[in-house]
Order: structure tokens, then sequence, then C-alpha cells
């Protein structure tokens, strides 16, 4: 294909497309509904707070390789991501004031188990068996066809409630006694499996757009890809087995007969484009929470926290941020009294003046797709019934859930699907003649 590739949606899914095409010197359009690149994750200026935030905390791993060589493509900041040199995570009970660090070594043998001092307190080695039956009935199922997680190891006990509970929960968004045993087994791989040197925490301290989105536009802009933001993808028009057209809210694209089209969009969006695409339904929340003051030196950079609120607590250089997955329950509740009640538990865990500092609440009711049987059996693969028309997103069939990495990995499948000019029929019911979409 040696036309023109109009990328549409400068989320991770769509830069990683747009860059990957671009490597290979494609003509490169680039589309963007939001008046700025990143979805839903980018950077911005909050004045509640006075600082610049991230619109969601994210944790990598060294493991998540094609994030890692996204940022290398692109020439990101030696300082994009910030970990410690080894694998190791700190935790904090804050019911019973323990704390304790997991330290799993470098190589995929895990004698880190045979360590009382790298483990959690109170467990045997024994125990960190649980999740071999995550992987054993994972073993050569397609997504959502494994059960989950809940039907695959026991989700109770001390090392659940401290370790496999908030780690699943984290990746998965989702409550991991209902998440589909498939994406669970492949993060355990990715990760643990791998060995302590695939689990080092990264984290982009300066913001995620410091850290991927704007060297990504960078280089889309030094290899001379036109990127066109505050156009919203109405509706497209097809015939036979191509797009010839898309619809945009400023007017109608053509597409000729040499032209690809990517679309990284929500499923939401993508799914009210092309009726009768096969993506998720159900989404599970995040809420992050920020205050604007300086953390104590020496605090862990992520602190894991079990019997409160606060599940994840991020120490930036100006600020405490938390997040908690899986939160629907919280939607309804007033933000004053979360940001009170997650103060109140960051104060106690850092030994913190009671009084609450400038604060944010955000809360983001469509974070990721519900990570269950169900919803992991509707991601569609990146080709579709048109031959010049890929997907990418993080809810497509990764075989990750909602991830960076998933994220990056998928932009990367569109463009070799595009590139290699797949016939393959799948994702829709069948291609639709005529206008798509709303108009």
């Amino acid at each position: 294909m040696m036309g023109r590739i109009h990328v549409v949606g400068a989320g991770l899914a769509g830069l990683s497309a747009a860059v990957a095409l671009a490597e290979t010197g494609a003509q490169v359009v680039l589309h963007e509904a939001a008046k700025q690149a990143g979805g839903r994750c980018r950077s911005y200026y909050d004045p509640a707070l006075g600082l610049t935030i991230d619109n969601g905390n994210h944790l990598l791993l060294s493991g998540n390789a094609d994030a890692l060589g996204f940022l290398k493509t692109v020439g990101a900041p030696a300082d994009a991501l910030v970990g410690p040199d080894e694998a190791a995570f700190d935790f904090a009970d804050l019911k019973t004031g323990e704390t304790w660090r997991l330290r799993p070594n470098a190589g995929r043998l895990p004698w880190w188990v045979m360590s009382p001092s790298r483990r959690v307190p109170g467990t045997r080695a024994r125990d960190y068996l649980a999740p071999l039956g995550i992987l054993r009935a994972a073993s050569g199922k397609p997504e959502g066809a494994g059960g989950t997680i809940g039907e695959s190891m026991a989700c109770e006990g001390d090392l659940y409630a401290r370790l496999w509970h908030p780690v699943l929960l984290a990746a998965l968004n989702t409550e991991p006694r209902d998440s589909d045993v498939g994406l669970a087994a492949r993060i355990l791989r990715e990760t643990l499996g791998a060995g302590g040197k695939a689990c080092r925490p990264l984290v982009a301290v300066e913001g995620l757009s410091y850290a991927f989105v704007d060297p990504a536009l960078r280089y889309l802009t030094a290899r001379g890809c036109e990127i066109r933001v505050g156009r919203r993808l109405r509706g497209l028009e097809g015939a036979d087995s191509r797009v010839g057209q898309l619809l945009f809210s400023d007017g109608p694209e053509p597409i000729g007969p040499e032209d690809g089209i990517v679309l990284a969009l929500p499923p939401w969006v993508a799914r009210e484009v092309l009726p009768g695409l096969l993506a998720p339904l159900e989404f599970r929340s995040i809420v992050n929470a920020h205050f604007a003051l300086a953390p104590k030196p020496g605090s862990p950079l992520v602190l894991g926290v079990v019997n409160a609120l606060t599940e994840w607590l991020f120490a930036y250089p100006d600020r405490y941020s938390v997040t908690i997955s899986g939160a629907d329950r919280l939607l309804d509740v007033p933000r004053e009294d979360l940001a009170r009640q997650i103060w109140g538990e960051i104060a106690q865990l850092c030994s913190l003046a009671p009084e609450l500092p400038s604060w944010q609440i955000v809360k983001e009711k469509r974070a990721t797709f519900a990570a269950t049987p169900a919803e992991a059996a509707r991601r569609s693969g990146a080709e579709t019934a048109y031959e010049n028309l890929v997907l990418a997103g993080d809810w497509t069939a990764t075989g990750l859930p909602s991830t960076i990495e998933g994220a990056i990995r998928s932009g990367k499948t569109a463009a070799r699907a595009l590139r290699h000019g797949s016939s393959v029929r799948a994702g829709l019911r069948a291609p639709v003649p005529g206008a798509l979409g709303a108009a």
C-alpha cells in the first residue's frame, strides 16, 4: 500500500500505529477529535492544584518491551521513565501498620520465594504456587474461553489479600475473581513469570506527555506526518470491500485507491462508526486523587496499600497521587468526601499533618473494558471486513488487558496488518455499503 495512511485517533494506540508506519516511510495523516493528542494517557495543567498532572497514574514494568521500544524509537528523554535498579515493590497495611518490600530475583527461577525477607510477611514459599492454576486454565485457549480467575485459584487468604488481589486488580481493573483467566495468565507470563528483570517498576514522573506523547509528535512531524486536531469522525462510506470516504465533522476526506486507514478509537466510538463491530460493551472505572504537597525525601516511588481505600500511592516530585481501580462503587461518592478519606490515609501512612492540601479527584468512568471472559471474547482483531481499514486500541485482541503496553502493541499490529494488505475478514459481521455511523 503506497498511498496516504489516515490514522484516526491520537491516543497511544494511534500514535504507535503512526510511528510504526512512518518508520517504513509511509505518508501519514493523524486525525484527533480533541485539541491535543494523548487520549487517556496525557498530561494537562490543573488550576485547582497549580500543577501539571496526568489524567491517570500508570505503572509500567521493565518487561513491557513494546512500550520501551516505542520510547526508544521516538527518542524519548532518558528520564522519561524512572524506577529502582531492581524489582522491588513496597507495601503497607493500613490496618496493622506492617510494611514490607517484595523483591523478586532477576532470573526466571523464583528462588526469592524461599527467602522470608523477600516475600509477604507470614506467607510460606508453597503459597506462591497458587497462580499455577491460572496458567493451567488458560493454556491453549483463546481469550474468554478459559473461565475466570476465581475458578482457577483460591481468591482468599493473606497472600491473596496482600499480593495477588492488589496486583491483579491493578492490571485488570476488574475484580480478579470475576476476571478472564487468559488475560491474567498473559500478565503473569510477561512479568513475574519472566523473572525480576521484567518486573522493575517504572513511572513517568515528569508526565505521560513528556514521556510518550510529545516525543512521538516530534518524531512524526520530523517525518512529514500531517497532524490534524479538532477533527471528529462521524462515519464513513464504504462500498464492496473498501472504504471510500471518511466523514469528519468539518467535511469529508476522500480515500484514494491506494490509501489506508487505521481506526484507533475508543470501542464505543468505533461501534458508532462501524455498526456490527464486535467490541466490548462493559467498562470499569478508575479514580485518581492528587494532592499538592511534595513528598518527604526517601518516600517510595510507588507504595501498594492494603486494608484501605487507597490502593497505590505514587510519590511524584511535586505531589502525592493515588489510584483506585475497579472504582465503580465510588462514582457517586462526593469528590470532597473522597479527598478527605484518601488524604487521611496518606497522612497516616506518611506521618503527615491531617489538614487537607489542595486536591483534585479525577473519576474516569470508562477507563478500561471490563476484563471478564464475556468481554474478552468480544475483542476484535486488527483486520476488518474492509481491506483498507484496520483497528487499533487497547480494547482490541492484544492478549493483554487495557494497558499502555497493550495500546502500543495494538498500534504496531494494525500497522503491520495494513502494510501487508491482509484480506482477512474479522471483527465485523458483514461489510455495510453506503454511509456508516452518525453523519
